[in-house]
């Protein structure tokens, strides 16, 4: 916090957000900070902790019915914008508060096009001529390293990938040079390149213009690289406050103790004792998308997985590893059967691995399940929780009504979720109750193989505790072996027995999880490693911090 209040860009004073008058819950309560100009404030907490609504309240942006309370003060450059009109807040807005959302694809307008929405905040506040508006789009684009910017101005936001949407969004928000920025968990289910590009952006961009920035976040090891100062909230209340190395290597309250014991570390695993045969084999596969269509003829297929090899034992972990777009979701769905290859082959307990629809086949599907990335996504809305495991059962005959739904209640209890659970719909979970429902639907058939596609990518640090430790406890009990593809390395210390790094569809590098994390030998491995934003729980000195300030 700033010794100066009067030098701050943003003053919050005993903020207080609830849906009701004052003596109701508060999503927020009591919430106090500031920054000064050029400045770094991180709000850390679980979801739901209230730092979201309390940074949407400085741009008078709450979703009906939330209001901020009589008694708040929000001071902006010494102007108070409690109470101020719609016109006021509109006025201020881009001009000089901007906020790069938390997902890209839903706050960029998919039926305009990138040099439309970029335009749309200059001609508003700045009242540019349209040649002038085109140059300084395109000088931005440039900046942020678009490899063609004026195609980038025609094009929309479907055609770009999910880091180079979050690096238009920066750029259409710094355009207008604002004096704050807030940025609202803007790397969230990025990979590991793509977050430390998106961060290294906002940041220069930021120092360029001498922006304060408010940033949200449940991720502790990127606050800890990229933030000064922190802000630990819970329940709508801040608990700790202070120099963030100093709060994450000496935390004082129990909830901030309890984030930090949340960070992923390396734990020692009993090695799996992998039998001579491996369980799953895939040798040489090739999986090709097909190319565009341009006028008369179709451009070249695009080969996702290139000529890829790599065993799996029973009962082993192997984490496959890369940035997006490297191939290993897909290298990952080829061998469960949703991704048809192009070339090679794939063996499950010696026998080749196919899905036609024989019974032979589908009692190999039953022993090959998968979890997928977004359970929101995967688990139908119609359906309640209970029916969608249970359906996982629906072709074994061996099984009566009663033995079905004695299973799908004793698979709940042990994902940690009670009966009460079993009649409600995806939309009334959380998302780790929903991921564990997920977990539910896999492991319902007692397979003998999984693969978890990034099962804790959009998860806070203490649900992707829970879950990964659920997922080794189960692993422990039943001994199915596990595919667990991930960009996050934090993660894949905890879970693996053995790495495989992916890029532009090949494998660069394999081996035992602590020769790969020690002893990196490519390049490539060693960028992801470099760019992981673990925080030491042993480096109690500024450095990091003091270095990126």
């Amino acid at each position: 916090m700033t010794d100066n209040p009067n030098a701050s860009v943003i003053a919050v004073e005993n903020l207080s957000v609830a849906a009701a008058p004052e003596h109701e819950a508060k999503i927020v309560d009591g919430l106090s900070f500031d920054i000064a100009p050029g400045g770094m404030l991180a709000l850390v907490g679980e979801s739901g902790s209230g730092k979201t609504m309390a940074a949407r309240s400085v741009l008078g942006l709450l979703p009906q019915p939330l209001a901020v309370q009589p008694g708040s003060s929000i001071r902006f450059q010494g102007k108070e914008l409690v109470g101020a009109s719609p016109k006021a807040m509109r006025a201020i807005r881009g001009a000089h508060i901007g906020m790069v959302f938390q997902e890209p694809m839903v706050s960029l307008n998919p039926s305009m096009t990138i040099g439309d929405q970029m335009a749309e905040g200059l001609s508003l506040h700045l009242k540019l001529r349209k040649a002038e508006i085109r140059e300084r789009s395109l000088e931005m684009l440039e900046r942020i390293q678009i490899k063609d910017p004026l195609r980038c101005l025609s094009a929309y936001p479907h055609e770009f990938s999910g880091g180079m949407r979050q690096r238009i969004m920066l750029a259409s928000v710094m355009l207008l040079k604002p004096d704050l920025l807030v940025a609202d968990e803007p790397t969230t289910a990025l990979d590991t390149l793509v977050q430390r590009d998106v961060l290294d952006l906002m940041v220069e961009l930021t120092r360029e213009h001498g922006t304060a920035v408010l940033l949200i976040s449940h991720d502790l090891g990127m606050v800890s690289h990229y933030v000064r100062d922190v802000v630990v909230m819970h329940q709508g209340q801040a608990v700790e406050h202070g120099r963030s190395m100093d709060v994450l290597t000496a935390p004082k309250h129990a909830y901030t103790k309890r984030l930090v014991d949340a960070l992923p570390r390396r734990l020692e695993r009993q090695p799996a004792s992998v039998s001579a045969a491996p369980l799953i084999e895939v040798r040489n596969v090739v999986v090709e998308y097909p190319g565009q269509q341009q006028f008369f003829r179709k451009s070249a297929p695009n080969r996702a997985v290139d000529g890829v090899s790599l065993t799996i034992g029973r009962g082993e972990t192997v984490a496959l590893v890369g940035a997006s777009g490297s191939g290993k979701t897909t290298l990952g769905r080829a061998i469960v059967g949703l991704v048809e290859k192009a070339e090679g082959e794939i063996t499950f307990d010696n026998k080749p691995l196919r899905f036609d629809g024989s019974a032979a086949a589908n009692r190999m599907r039953s022993d090959v399940q998968i979890i997928f990335q977004d359970p929101y996504s995967s688990l139908d809305p119609r359906q309640r929780v209970g029916e969608i495991v249970r359906e996982a059962l629906r072709l074994d005959a061996s099984m009566t009504d009663k033995a079905r739904h004695e299973r799908v209640s004793e698979v709940f209890s042990e994902v940690g979720l009670g009966e009460e659970f079993l009649r409600r719909f995806p939309h009334q979970l959380s998302g780790g109750q929903r991921q564990r429902v997920a977990i539910a639907r896999a492991i319902v058939r007692r397979p003998a193989f999984v693969v978890a596609d990034e099962p804790v990518s959009a998860l806070d640090m203490t649900v992707q505790k829970q879950i990964l430790e659920l997922i080794r406890n189960l692993q422990e009990r039943y001994g199915f072996a596990c595919l667990f593809i991930s960009h996050d390395l934090g993660a894949v210390e905890q879970v693996s027995d053995r790495v495989a790094v992916m890029e532009n569809g090949l494998i660069v590098e394999a081996g035992a999880r602590n020769d790969i994390f020690d002893r990196p030998q490519h390049p490539y491995t060693r960028r992801l490693l470099d760019a992981a934003m673990l925080l030491d729980r042993s480096f109690a000195d500024n450095r990091n911090i003091e270095a990126s300030v």
